[in-house]
């Protein structure tokens, strides 16, 4: 029985001295980092702390298109990295999700279309687009049907 006991000491004895040990860098790590004490925080340590920022996630044509309205048909779109290019969006066809499908347009540049038949928008799904609200709906934009002015050449007969 007694070499029982003087052999449970040594073992004993390590236990002890592990604990310590894991104790001491407990005790180390939550001094170097003050957040961290078991103590109620108050208002102001709360407000000191920030948490990391996150990336604001891209969205997709179908993302985009989605909260305008008629899903952005006779809308400009872009990616955000072009410049001075973007489509006026003439077709959807989308999948169920909502999420994904297909999209048509025309190819405008600087403003000005660049062609008359609209084609199928590549890379529709990737993270990158954006609305072009200068642009807006060109339906609305297009103007009235005015009466037209005379010309210099009318006003010269009727004089």
């Amino acid at each position: 029985m007694a070499t029982a006991l003087v052999n449970k000491s040594p073992t004993h004895r390590t236990l002890s001295l592990l604990r310590q040990s894991f104790s001491f860098l407990r005790n180390l790590s939550a001094a170097a980092s003050p957040s961290s004490s078991p103590t109620i925080p108050s208002s102001s340590s709360s407000s000191s702390v920030k948490k990391p920022k996150r990336k604001k996630k891209k969205k997709n044509l179908f993302e985009v298109a989605q909260f305008l309205p008629n899903w952005g048909i006779g809308y400009h779109m872009a990616k955000t990295h072009w410049t001075g290019v973007s489509y006026e969006l003439t077709k959807i066809n989308l999948y169920k999700d909502g999420r994904h499908g297909k999209a048509w347009g025309i190819v405008h540049k600087e403003g000005l279309p660049a062609a008359d038949a609209s084609k199928k928008i590549s890379g529709v799904h990737k993270r990158c687009w954006k609305y072009i609200p200068n642009l807006g709906n060109t339906s609305s934009s297009l103007p009235s049907s005015t009466k037209p002015t005379e010309t210099p050449q009318a006003e010269a007969q009727a004089a």
